[in-house]
């Protein structure tokens, strides 16, 4: 069995080789002693067993008498001297974020990297390509459970990101928000909810409730893939296939007809563009926050860049038009879901390199500014709530509603942004008013289809050409705002 490499000058290259030679090892173990034990009952011995663990990776940092050098940059950041851990999973799919992160603390702290097999094991189905090649064998879970690592969910949670975690003088450091198990239970999840490979996810996330979007996004996508200079190659779509650049238009139209996107909860589509370079992802999340933490629970752990709400909300003022935007700035969170994780109490900023992103989109996109931006493009308070019919109970909310100056209402961008700021994911909202409750324009199906027809189209551009400008802004992007004192080195 691969064994633990300690090398002072074990480079962050050699340390992801290491990571990958050893988790590949340890599959291949496991996904051997599965086939032996299908085939002919054949139970792994406790020494094929020891083999079927994760990789750990650990940083240490000696503090010499410089200290390190001063940056604007929030994370790859060390606090104490002394050793950090984390166990890994799919290294070579996670190489360039691993490497950005171990290069930098290398470079700025002078750090020793190793690598070797941890106590964490890893559990059957994730050594398995679809997770589910045993699920109508002959053999049953409970037989396989009984010798081989099963998922435990009581043994993955998000204490560390929750700032739960045991801390103790004389005892290593998280190096990383999520552990292996945690990255493996969210990575499968994924592909159960969107219908596509967790691979095709991209750092750039437009998150929305309505299809509508998504089929705006398919047009754009297949446009780009035809338009000369275009730096997209490929659009993921549920259920596996791609359309790709070059492809024949009539060859799209069918993969795309084809897809069997209502098949998934979640919906998502993928455009890609070269080699680890980032595109962007769209996801239907559906209605309500408990979809929104759902989704983005597992996101997270694919550390994107930054997910946008592009969706629909309810007006809360006389003076705004069906088709007006709404950038939040606040929430008043009564969605209830993350009281317990992100009590109410708790501000979630709004970030102000996102802000001005969106502000300055919207108005490339519709070609207006000033005054007559302002009139079109306004910023408050959202409220998220989980009571769809919110308007039943309007007596008792009324006041609060009042207090929170709040100027739009909806299901989802409350939760997203205490999301993305539990999880240190830059997020931001951008909404249109699609109906006003308390005002008698309520959403009815002839008035909404003609909304939709208009709005939809300039709505998604807005937030593609917020996530062109962000590109540009990682350093900043990634907040001082969304880190605690006592933080994992890695972003």
């Amino acid at each position: 069995m691969a064994s633990w490499q300690t090398l002072r000058d074990l480079s962050p290259d050699g340390a992801i080789d290491h990571l990958a030679s050893l988790y590949e090892l340890a599959i291949e173990a496991e996904r051997a002693a599965l086939t032996r034990f299908c085939d002919g009952g054949r139970v792994p011995s406790a020494a094929e067993r020891a083999r079927f663990r994760y990789p750990e990776l650990r940083v240490h940092w000696q503090q010499d008498a410089s200290p390190p050098p001063r940056s604007r940059r929030a994370w790859a950041k060390l606090q104490v001297p002394g050793e950090y851990r984390t166990t890994v999973t799919q290294p070579a799919a996670f190489r360039p974020y691993l490497l950005e992160q171990l290069q930098t603390l290398v470079r700025d702290y002078g750090t020793t990297l190793t690598a070797g097999p941890s106590d964490q094991e890893i559990p059957y189905p994730y050594a398995l390509p679809s997770g589910n090649e045993l699920s109508q064998g002959a053999i049953s879970a409970a037989e396989l459970a009984r010798h081989f690592p099963v998922p435990m969910l009581s043994a993955v949670g998000d204490e560390i990101a929750d700032g739960l975690w045991r801390f103790a003088n004389d005892a290593p450091r998280p190096l990383a928000f999520f552990d292996a198990a945690r990255v493996d239970y969210s990575l499968r999840r994924l592909v159960h909810y969107t219908g596509t490979d967790w691979r095709a996810v991209q750092p750039w996330i437009l998150l929305t409730n309505y299809q509508r979007y998504l089929e705006q996004f398919i047009d754009w996508a297949v446009a780009e893939l035809g338009r000369p200079g275009s730096p997209y190659t490929r659009l993921a779509v549920p259920g596996g296939d791609e359309v790709r650049r070059g492809d024949p238009p009539d060859k799209a139209a069918s993969v795309i007809a084809a897809s069997p996107w209502q098949r998934f909860q979640m919906p998502a589509y993928h455009l890609l563009r070269g080699e680890h370079e980032e595109g962007v992802s769209i996801v239907n999340i559906g209605v309500g926050p408990s979809n929104a933490k759902t989704i983005t629970d597992h996101l997270a752990v694919l550390r994107p860049h930054c997910w946008l709400m592009i969706g629909h909300c309810g007006g809360l003022r006389f003076s705004q038009q069906i088709g007006d935007y709404v950038l939040a700035h606040g929430y008043l969170r009564r969605d209830r879901i993350l009281d317990d994780l992100v009590p109410p109490e708790i501000p979630v900023p709004a970030l102000a390199e996102v802000q001005r992103a969106l502000e300055d989109a919207a108005a490339k996109v519709t070609g207006e500014s000033g005054d007559t931006l302002k009139q079109r493009l306004r910023t408050g308070t959202v409220v998220t709530y989980d009571d769809r019919n919110w308007e039943l109970r309007w007596s008792q909310e009324r006041r609060r509603i009042n207090l929170s100056r709040a100027i739009a209402v909806d299901m989802e961008s409350g939760t997203l942004a205490a999301q993305g700021y539990r999880l240190r994911v830059p997020y931001g909202t951008l909404l249109c008013v699609s109906d006003k409750p308390l005002h008698g324009e309520i959403k009815l199906p002839g008035a909404a289809t003609e909304f939709y027809k208009r709005a939809v189209g300039e709505h998604l551009e807005i937030g593609l050409s917020t996530l062109d400008i962000l590109r540009g802004q990682l350093t900043a992007l990634h907040s001082r705002k969304l880190r605690a004192f006592e933080e994992p080195p890695f972003r």
